[in-house]
């Protein structure tokens, strides 16, 4: 540790003194221009849009996610509704003995070769975290400011009735995430010391073996891998800081504020904060997002329903606005299926079902049921989207901040104006929520950093010295994403945040009956 530590401030030094001189001599932007030079391409392949009609496009990887997500919901007979209350209970421990108590046979086939690998890894009340903290680690990586500023952004493009469709999106994502996360308890690994390596490199690698399908797994294992580092190194660090110190400055004065032109001292704290997190692995990470996100959650859904109801006048207005504009919308683009896509757009950039990037957080839950945890999992696009999401939309309508005037804002001016929707009732809340997009912030980026690092085990092994540069690095580009505003870079991570899907979807449908068996078997168990 002493090692990771010595090693962490050896390289922050002089990097520092490059990122202030960087962006000072405007280097940081020449470096941005390269990047997005060399991997556009790839940019433009992920973001493609169909185009439908003059106005609308529509991105075509929100049509597996949908349709992957209305096709579990109705292969597991609406397990999102019917399965509700079965995840609250095991959440609040009503089914632990169950897990303390019974000893398991070996689960799937018996058939030898291929199930062999995929059972010997949930024998045993095996795991490192509980239920709870395994949901609330999830949730930590997508509840943050897809819910503040991406909904704002979706209201004002699509009109109120894009969070009908988004709620929609929302309660079907929930199918996906129980599918995934049932397979990566499923096909974990758990080592001899009780560490856990799980997540789509497992259950496409072990999965699709059992069913023939070895040489398709493991390529596609490597893909998810790839996909899943690039990711957190962006989209799960570098946009997360960024963001958040965009709104402090700007709190704090904007160009006259303190913090002006020191986005890298914002960013050395955020990196020794995180840095002492992350070397503690999932245990740590899990510990402190299960304080984290109940509390920016309940202060949020609290505030979101004081405004509210501070406008109660305007509750009934707000409703009949969100279904007529769902069905009949007036003078938006594109018209009902212009709202319907901003909709789905938003619920699945926000909860992210069908990625597969939950269920590494959910493999290392202490059950022997994968499918218990998969009902857990089942909850995060509703808290997320259904509950959130919609919180910050209901508030953006209800005071009257949802305007096609605000449709080309960028994700730090659509932050501003639901914070100015905020203000409107409580005027100290753009302090609170400055502090609550900090907190997104910081635990988006520690659980990204768990996901990353399950990628680069997978890739690189399982050393100590794996760890630590991995760690290392994801440290060093916190402060490179506060210091320097690298559009391309974060563009290109957040592309191969959603590339995830492809490998990861292939996996859910063909790997769909296995999960079918596991929610059978554990059902059973509840009912004994």
């Amino acid at each position: 540790m002493k090692k990771y530590l010595l090693s962490l401030f050896a390289i922050l030094l002089p990097l520092l003194t490059f990122a202030q001189e960087a962006t000072e001599k405007g280097i940081d932007q020449k470096i941005d221009e390269f990047f997005g030079d060399t991997t556009g391409w790839f940019v433009q392949i992920i973001f493609y849009q169909i185009p439908f009609t003059d106005d609308i496009k529509v991105f075509w990887v929100l049509f597996p996610l949908i349709i992957g997500a209305l096709y579990f919901t109705v292969y597991f007979k609406f397990i999102n509704f019917r399965g509700f209350w079965t995840s609250i209970n095991i959440v609040r421990g009503k089914y632990d003995d169950i897990d303390h108590h019974e000893s398991m046979v070996a689960a799937g086939d018996s058939t030898p070769g291929g199930d062999n690998i995929e059972t010997i890894a949930i024998e045993g009340h095996e795991g490192e975290v509980s239920h709870f903290q395994a949901l609330t680690a999830a949730l930590s990586a997508t509840v943050g400011l897809g819910n503040i500023a991406g909904v704002a952004i979706a209201v004002s493009i699509g009109g109120a009735g894009a969070t009908f469709w988004m709620i929609v999106a929302g309660l079907l994502g929930m199918a996906s995430k129980f599918v995934e996360c049932t397979l990566g308890v499923k096909y974990r690994d758990v080592e001899a010391d009780g560490t856990v390596y799980g997540g789509p490199m497992y259950y496409l690698t072990k999965g699709l073996k059992s069913k023939g399908l070895a040489g398709l797994g493991k390529v596609l294992a490597v893909l998810f891998a790839i996909f899943v580092i690039g990711g957190s190194f962006g989209g799960g660090n570098m946009f997360q800081v960024n963001q958040a110190f965009q709104l402090v400055e700007n709190i704090t004065g904007g160009e006259q504020s303190f913090l002006h032109g020191y986005g890298w001292a914002f960013g050395l704290v955020m990196a020794v904060l995180v840095g002492i997190v992350i070397i503690g692995g999932i245990k740590k990470i899990a510990k402190v997002t299960d304080k984290i996100v109940p509390f920016m959650v309940a202060i949020y859904v609290a505030a979101s329903l004081f405004v509210i109801l501070a406008n109660y006048d305007q509750i009934g207005n707000a409703f009949t606005q969100i279904f007529n504009g769902a069905f009949s919308p007036e003078g938006m683009a594109g018209g009902f299926v212009g709202v319907l896509v901003q909709g789905f757009r938003r619920a699945a950039f926000s909860n992210e079902a069908g990625i597969g990037s939950a269920s590494i957080a959910h493999a290392a839950v202490k059950t022997k049921y994968a499918a218990s945890e998969g009902l857990v999992a089942l909850l995060e696009p509703f808290i997320d989207t259904v509950v959130v999401c919609t919180m910050t939309a209901l508030v953006l309508i209800i005071t009257g901040n949802v305007t096609a005037a605000n449709a080309s804002l960028n994700n730090a001016d659509a932050i501003l104006l639901t914070s100015g929707a905020f203000e409107s009732a409580i005027s100290w809340f753009p302090y609170v929520l400055t502090v609550a997009v900090v907190l997104f912030a910081f635990s988006s980026m520690i659980s990204w950093s768990y996901y990353g690092f399950q990628g680069w085990s997978f890739l690189f092994g399982r050393s100590k010295r794996a760890e630590y540069i991995y760690k290392v690095i994801f440290c060093l580009f916190v402060i490179v994403g506060a210091a320097a505003s690298l559009q391309s870079v974060i563009d290109f991570s957040d592309a191969m945040v959603f590339a995830m899907m492809v490998p990861n979807m292939i996996g859910l449908i063909l790997l769909a009956p296995k999960v079918k068996q596991e929610l059978t078997k554990y059902m059973k168990a509840i009912k004994k």
